[in-house]
């Protein structure tokens, strides 16, 4: 049964695309081999198979799977002490290369972190005896003959085999050249008869020439004659080549017996790069017909999304959507001659066919396929390549004994269930083997023309109609399958197209019954409503395309917008960084300047100087990410307003503290180590100092006063020490401190002597001191500010 199967299905048709796609003897054998596999767990291994190898070919392109050889007749024979030839030693060699090739490359993919699974099991199972194939290559060329090489023996045989030729040839020549020699005979050349060099010579010279006649032309006028001064260097070419023979059977032995020795592997090999050569064979197929993996179930679910015939040609093939198995389980097609339904039923068969054996589908991405125990198929009519019209009572030899066999883990496909008896009768029966099938739980596939079955799955749960679509204003089929829908017979239609008087159409219509007209109204109704779904289904499909373009291109807009904001902020903070280090480079330098002219007039006080460097590092602006900002405070009024006041200057930013009242709507604010009049209403009112006694440096202290006496150095290094020095005697003398101690430790001495010599040179400090035992000793140097 399943024989018929695979050949009404064109399933050998299909494997024949498949053969040229191996790349070996032993892989287009199995190939030929290839049958679906009934069984869950077999048909999803080897679909795993396919999917690896299609996985490697869309990622790598090409695969080395070159030199394979069948080597098992030769292997069989050397196992059991046979001598094989060079021709076959050189494919043992080749079949050798294949395996190592293919391992490494294997073992590349895994490197190159490759999902794989499979192939490095697989490989993992070879192990290629590399020695051997040195040995072989070093012994045999590649035209299968033995080379000089294979051992010093036939090296030395060969060279005495050239040396005697050449004396031979030597003196032969030398009788075509002469004058005698070319007068006697009848061509000036030297050739071989019976494996011993001679000289054509004429009959009538045959009693002057001497020597020994091996052989004669056809009509007797020319003797090929071996002269007697050739005699024994052929005599000992002979004798070297009889040697030659049987060292060059040595050696094949010697190699014969190194392939014996190697059997197993050599089997392992032979057999493990045939599956690869098949794996890669039905890849390679996938690719060509443009086919993806399905998803395999054992739940006799089927869902082919745009599905195409593998053996009919691209611009000729609609692709169809069938589903069954899941809300129904039988489907009946229905439809006029020449619409696809037999395509229809073949490719469902095919491709499930082709899911069990491994392979991929000409399906859209996500399509499903399930694997069913059984696959019967009744399909012959006259669009059937592999037969001719059927007879009743051969498709019903056929339905006996599907019906026998079917069970609910079964595919049925029927074509034109039915047919080919009365018409009555035939539908009736027709119902009633469909009827049967659906009971058992078969999955089933029916076409049909009867109009009867067209009202048979709206009477039943899970089974659905189903048609192929007909263009009455071209007359012709488009093909597409349209599941829901039941088929018309359009033959009014088209008669009228074809330009049938409308009276006799008219009378044509009377001969239907009412119920037929009924379900052929129902049925045009559908259809109308299929394509108007269809219609605004494309329709809402470009709106939202549109709207899913217009959305990026906003998105778009809005990134570069922002990105365009952060750059020129990013751009205006980085040039006023540059312009606040310039002036802050500055005024360094005039600070500096005037440390030098303080040591020349000491009317220049030294605070004076630290309380404008550290007004100057106020006013430098922050660049930081601004936050949320709070409500502004309430501006107050002018009589609020009072010197010594700190308040901000909104047009800047900043933070200052109020000079004076220039009147009533200007002030003047001091804002760092600068003085400016803003307007009043630019002016928002932060806080007032509270009021202190009156003691020198006052102000000074309650600004600094969190500036300790004492700086701990310990644990600091070097260079940072120094500038932490630096700075604490600044804020110390801002503070008004008479002393301070600086805490370096004892350690090495090196932190201790640097901190001495800067407090030597600093300004600010009149002497210094080790520190006493009660203030830390040597760990501690006190310093005595001015």
């Amino acid at each position: 049964m399943l024989e018929r199967v695979l050949r009404v299905l064109e399933y050998d048709k299909m494997k024949d695309q498949l053969l040229p796609h191996a790349g070996s003897t032993l892989g287009k054998q199995r190939v030929k081999q290839l049958k679906p596999s009934f069984d869950f767990a077999e048909a999803s291994e080897a679909l795993t198979r396919t999917s690896e190898a299609a996985k490697v070919v869309r990622l790598k392109g090409n695969v080395p799977l070159g030199g394979l050889k069948d080597i098992r007749a030769s292997i069989k024979r050397a196992d059991i002490g046979g001598q094989l030839s060079a021709s076959e030693l050189l494919e043992v060699a080749s079949t050798i290369y294949a395996g190592r090739t293919f391992k490494q490359f294997t073992e590349q993919l895994v490197e190159d972190e490759i999902d794989l699974r499979v192939l490095p099991e697989m490989m993992s199972e070879v192990d290629p005896p590399t020695a051997l194939q040195r040995e072989i290559q070093q012994a045999v060329d590649e035209d299968g003959s033995l080379l000089d090489s294979a051992s010093s023996e036939l090296r030395q045989i060969r060279q005495q085999i050239r040396s005697h030729e050449s004396t031979i040839r030597s003196r032969l020549e030398s009788i075509t050249r002469s004058t005698s020699g070319r007068k006697m005979l009848s061509d000036a050349i030297v050739t071989i008869r019976n494996d011993r060099y001679v000289v054509p010579v004429k009959a009538e010279y045959r009693g002057s020439f001497g020597g020994m006649v091996h052989d004669q032309s056809a009509s007797g006028a020319t003797l090929f004659i071996e002269p007697e001064s050739v005699v024994t260097a052929n005599n000992q070419l002979r004798e070297a080549k009889t040697k030659e023979k049987y060292e060059i059977e040595r050696i094949l032995q010697v190699l014969s017996g190194l392939v014996a020795e190697e059997t197993e592997l050599l089997s392992i090999i032979t057999e493990v790069m045939t599956e690869v050569d098949f794996m890669f064979a039905k890849a390679f197929y996938g690719r060509e017909l443009r086919a993806s993996e399905p998803s395999l179930n054992e739940h006799e679910y089927v869902q082919l999304k745009q599905a195409r015939h593998p053996l009919i040609g691209e611009d000729e093939i609609v692709p169809i959507d069938v589903e069954l198995g899941g809300a129904f389980s039988s489907l009946i097609i229905t439809g006029p001659n020449t619409g696809g339904k037999t395509v229809t039923l073949k490719t469902v068969g095919l491709l499930t066919l082709m899911a069990q054996s491994g392979l991929h589908l000409p399906c859209q991405e996500g399509s499903t396929a399930a694997v069913f125990r059984q696959i019967f198929a009744d399909i012959g009519d006259e669009q059937s390549i592999e037969q001719s019209l059927s007879t009743f009572s051969s498709h019903m030899t056929n339905i006996v004994t599907i019906m026998e066999k079917l069970d609910f883990q079964s595919l049925v496909l029927f074509d034109e269930l039915g047919a080919g008896t009365d018409p009555t009768e035939g539908a009736a029966l027709a119902v009633s083997i469909l009827d049967h099938a659906f009971q058992a739980g078969a999955k089933v596939i029916a076409t049909t023309h009867y109009s009867e079955l067209k009202g048979y799955a709206y009477n039943r749960d899970g089974v659905v109609n189903a048609s192929v679509e007909f263009d009455v204003e071209t007359l012709r089929p488009t093909y597409r399958l349209l599941i829901g829908v039941p088929g018309r017979s359009n033959a009014f239609a088209i008669s009228s197209r074809l330009g049938l008087k409308s009276s006799i159409i008219d009378d044509a219509k009377k001969q239907i019954s009412t119920e037929t007209n009924q379900v052929e109204n129902m049925i045009s109704s559908l259809e109308e409503s299929r394509k108007q779904a269809e219609k605004e289904l494309e329709e809402a499909a470009a709106f939202r395309a549109e709207a899913e373009e217009l959305h990026a291109e906003l998105t778009g807009h809005l990134e570069a917008w922002q990105e365009e904001k952060q750059r020129l902020l990013q751009s205006a903070e980085e040039k006023a960084k540059k312009q606040v280090e310039k002036a802050r480079a500055e005024a360094e330098d005039i600070i500096s300047y005037l440390r030098e002219m303080q040591k020349n007039n000491p009317s220049i006080k030294e605070h004076e100087l630290i309380d404008a460097k550290k007004h100057l590092d106020q006013a430098e602006p922050d660049f930081a990410p601004k936050q949320k900002q709070k409500p502004k405070k309430k501006q107050a009024d002018s009589d609020q307003l009072l010197a010594g006041d700190e308040v901000k200057v909104e047009s800047l930013n900043q933070k200052g503290q109020i000079v004076e009242a220039v009147n009533d709507k200007e002030f003047t604010v001091q804002l760092g180590v600068m003085k400016m009049k803003v307007p009043k209403k630019d002016l928002v009112y932060i806080s007032r100092p509270k009021p202190v006694e009156t003691k020198p440096m006052a102000t000074v202290r309650g600004r600094s006063s969190h500036v300790k006496t004492e700086l701990d150095l310990r644990g600091e290094r070097y260079e940072n020490a120094m500038a932490e020095v630096d700075k604490y005697l600044d804020a110390a003398v801002l503070a008004g401190y008479p002393q301070v101690s600086i805490i370096h430790g004892k350690g090495t001495g090196a932190l201790k002597k640097g901190v001495e010599e800067l407090l030597r040179s600093h300004p600010s400090v009149s002497e210094s001191r080790t520190g006493s035992q009660g203030e830390g000793g040597s760990g501690v140097t006190v310093a005595k500010l001015k």
